[in-house]
């Protein structure tokens, strides 16, 4: 299960990478990219939690920076729509946070395999 949350992960981490590239540029992100990296994000965020309730230790730190990361993608998101122009040091901090989690998360597991 947590290959998988790593995958969702990288597949949205991917697309989050574009969606900046649009934003530092002062273009709009399409909804299409909108839309597919917030999905995988929380489908990700959820198996992780999800694994975390069967396995011992948790990968904490990933956790909370993942909920961090996803409250400022939220936040963008509300730019985004309400019209407003999406700060780029907003953008570029929920990219951080997000690669952060993603590396605690990759630290965490590497004493152990991922076996579920």
């Amino acid at each position: 299960m947590i290959n998988y949350a790593i995958a969702l992960f990288s597949l949205s981490a991917i697309i989050g990478m574009v969606m900046l590239s649009f934003v530092l540029q002062d273009k709009k992100p399409s909804r299409a990219l909108v839309f597919a990296h917030g999905p995988l994000a929380l489908a990700a965020i959820v198996l992780l939690f999800v694994y975390s309730s069967d396995h011992n230790p948790i990968p904490l730190e990933s956790m909370i920076l993942f909920l961090i990361a996803a409250t400022g993608g939220v936040i963008l998101v509300l730019h985004d729509f309400m019209g407003k122009v999406i700060p780029k040091w907003l953008g570029i901090a929920h990219g951080l946070i997000a690669v952060a989690g993603f590396i605690f998360l990759l630290v965490s597991g590497s004493d152990k395999s991922f076996s579920s």
